[in-house]
């Protein structure tokens, strides 16, 4: 049996150097950001245990321990997920990259709340193969070798996710302008009952959505259509909201905000928008386990 050495420091700069990376894999495959960093860790320990010399490729081992093991936490969080209360949104992560802008816009459109939500009509090995070749570039060769599969198998995996994700993979990312002037409107219509403006932003069947998990207050099922989501946005959360500090920040690679009462957040508004630079979907997380993680993160 190999007894495992301390790391050298090559080794332990071979780890650090791949973690934003590891930490992007792992929070697309998981949706929260706190289990993607359990998930790293876990790697890494697999990493400080294992026969690092006999090791070609570290890089590509590391992706697919990393993969694996996020694969298994995906099982069991879905099977977790059947009891969870109301609807279910991914844990909202403030982002610090040192990106160029065309870079980052790439890195941004794929960690967006909106892409989240469309890997969640994947199975967890459709979700990793898709990730990993149309994410991160990888060949169905490699993504077969991650995954310990063919890359026939691979192949059919990435075709199949593409479908079920459909057209909407696009997306679409509105204009930081265009975002900022959303905010606007929603804050008016929160804080002054005015909705003028947030319903000529909306698609007509715009939908909101917001998770408590059971922890605090939340709409059970989401609202859909602009009418009916003014007038919840006017006057319940209104008067929710009306004497909480609004915080503008980078959520998921957009403008967005936090709603803070004194020195603690309740929730984090995101959004996301059609190819008509209309307002389709609003996310509000209000759970308060999903709101501990803001400070920016640097992954890939």
């Amino acid at each position: 049996m190999y007894q495992s050495t301390e790391l050298t420091k090559s080794e332990l700069e071979a780890f650090e150097s791949m973690r934003p990376r590891l930490s992007g894999l792992a929070y697309r495959i998981l949706g929260s950001l706190s289990d993607a960093q359990d998930a790293v860790q876990d790697t890494f320990l697999k990493w400080a245990g294992t026969n690092r010399a006999a090791i070609e490729n570290p890089s590509g081992w590391l992706v697919t321990a990393c993969t694996r093991r996020c694969i298994d936490m995906r099982r069991s969080g879905d099977r977790a997920r059947m009891d969870y209360v109301g609807a279910w949104l991914p844990e909202p992560i403030q982002i610090s990259s040192e990106n160029d802008a065309e870079k980052e816009a790439e890195l941004t459109s794929s960690l967006s709340m909106a892409f989240l939500m469309m890997l969640e009509r994947l199975t967890p090995k459709e979700r990793a193969a898709f990730l990993l070749h149309d994410i991160f570039e990888m060949s169905h060769a490699a993504v077969a070798e991650t995954l310990d599969t063919s890359e026939a198998s691979s192949r059919k995996l990435v075709s199949r996710a593409r479908g079920n994700v459909g057209r909407a993979v696009t997306r679409h990312k509105a204009s930081p302008e265009r975002q900022m002037a959303f905010l606007s409107a929603f804050k008016a219509a929160v804080m002054e009952g005015r909705i003028d403006d947030l319903s000529q932003m909306l698609a007509a069947d715009a939908r909101l959505s917001a998770d408590g998990g059971g922890k605090v207050p939340a709409i059970l099922e989401a609202i859909e259509g602009a009418v009916p989501l003014c007038n919840f946005v006017s006057s319940k959360l209104h008067r929710y909201w009306v004497d909480h500090e609004w915080v503008l920040v980078n959520l998921n690679g957009m403008h967005g905000a936090l709603i803070n009462l004194g020195d603690t957040t309740t929730a984090a508004l995101s959004f996301a928008f059609d190819d008509e630079e209309k307002v389709q979907e609003i996310y509000i997380v209000r759970n308060p386990d999903k709101l501990t993680h803001l400070d920016a993160v640097h992954i890939h």
